[in-house]
């Protein structure tokens, strides 16, 4: 007999959900054929096993991933809710193992080197933070309790931004600001939201301009609250502050800009900005990018007929830039299709989330939706030019186990907490 359910039931499974497993395996074997025909030479080819080519090696984490998914399966689901503070300390500890063990990689100290092989905990840290927000989250339950854990989700969620930040990651760091999407949905108020936008457009009026410019703006705007609400109780001096904290922040841009920064990110900031161009230098990955998405056209080049990503124009094109291969390779269409299997993963997530009537899932689902939606969006748009470059992989697709395994798990632990 078909179960109706209404709006106000909670929703519970009795099975592994097939529509995101679907889509997972979808994904996995789509990156895969990516990673081969990006590295694929006729003249040299070699068998997909074999550990000395891209392709053999993604196939391993593949393979690791699927055996990952399935002792995630047999657990008893409980455990994650249970365990969610050891798994966060234990990521935490791992990524301050990096400082005295961590190896360099593209200007990132970031990896720990295990013989041939190297493990991100960055990647793992995103998930680990995903579960402690659940948990933390689902223990607060008046208001009072509330306004406490806002202050500890903060917390929570800065303290590996920093570690990561000193570690010249910046662009894994930045995917922790997409934990504002399980906060939105959980009350946080919609004024931090505003205010962090303000501050994101300060900051590139810094970038594009000067402080000068910035600071400019801010007594503009500071002058015309002033005579809106100067009869206001204590208006007068909660704008004043806002404008001291506002003008330390355009200061603490360029500073951050000039001392965190390396010099190459910088560069490829200055070009997105239009300050700089350089189709050598920092502008070169982003034109080789757009030229092979763009040579693609409706339908693409067919499966290993990319010239651009089969000639190695386009650097960590099996790493970052592993979109350009489906874009010149299988055309508009064929990212269409990629996009879309993101987009109706994502939404499955949280349609799950919002029916599930343990709170715990529905937070964890928020904040991994968060990640995955973070992390397709600024990949896509680098790209073809619309964020930064600032390096990081799209999941399930780009090469690389500690990326493969850690959203693997992040999809795995959702369906196993909705499997009753």
């Amino acid at each position: 007999m078909k179960q109706n359910i209404s709006p106000h039931t909670p929703y519970s499974a009795h099975t592994i959900d097939k529509p995101l497993l679907f889509l997972y395996l979808f994904l996995v074997i789509v990156g895969w054929l990516s990673i081969f025909s990006s590295a694929y030479d006729p003249t040299r080819f070699h068998s997909i096993f074999t550990l000395s080519t891209v392709y053999g090696r993604q196939l391993v984490w593949i393979i690791a991933a699927f055996v990952i998914a399935l002792i995630i399966l047999v657990l008893d689901a409980k455990l994650f809710q249970h365990y969610a503070w050891v798994i966060y300390a234990g990521c935490l500890l791992l990524l301050l193992l990096v400082f005295v063990l961590g190896t360099e990689i593209s200007g990132a100290k970031a990896w720990i080197k295990i013989g041939s092989f190297s493990i991100q905990p960055g990647e793992f840290m995103k998930l680990a933070t995903a579960l402690a927000l659940a948990r933390l989250l689902n223990q607060g339950k008046t208001v009072k309790e509330k306004r406490n854990v806002w202050i500890a989700v903060i917390a929570i969620v800065f303290l590996p931004i920093l570690i990561i930040f000193l570690q010249h990651d910046t662009g894994s760091a930045l995917v922790y600001t997409s934990f504002f999407i399980l906060c939105y949905r959980e009350g946080m108020s919609a004024r931090i939201f505003i205010v962090t936008a303000c501050m994101g457009l300060l900051g590139l009026i810094t970038l594009y301009f000067n402080e000068l410019y910035a600071i400019a703006l801010l007594l503009m705007g500071y002058t015309v609250a002033w005579f809106v609400s100067k009869n206001v109780k204590n208006a007068v001096g909660r704008y004043s502050l806002i404008l001291l904290l506002g003008i330390m922040f355009v200061l603490g841009t360029n500073t951050a800009y000039e001392r965190v920064f390396q010099s190459h990110q910088k560069q490829r900031i200055d070009s997105l900005l239009g300050k700089t161009v350089d189709p050598k230098g920092a502008d070169f990955n982003l034109n080789q990018s757009k030229i092979a998405i763009g040579s693609g056209g409706f339908s693409g080049k067919g499966f290993l007929k990319g010239s651009q990503t089969k000639f190695n124009f386009i650097p960590e094109q099996s790493t970052d830039f592993i979109f350009c291969s489906i874009g010149e390779e299988w055309g508009f269409l064929g990212a269409l299709v990629v996009i879309g299997a993101f987009f109706f993963m994502i939404a499955r997530i949280l349609w799950l989330s919002e029916k599930h009537h343990n709170p715990f899932v529905r937070y964890y689902g928020y904040g991994i939706a968060g990640i995955l939606f973070f992390h397709v969006a600024v990949n896509v748009g680098m790209t073809i030019g619309l964020v930064p470059i600032i390096g990081i992989p799209l999941p399930f697709l780009s090469y690389g186990g500690s990326s493969l395994w850690s959203f693997t798990s992040m999809i795995f632990i959702f369906i196993k907490l909705n499997i009753k």
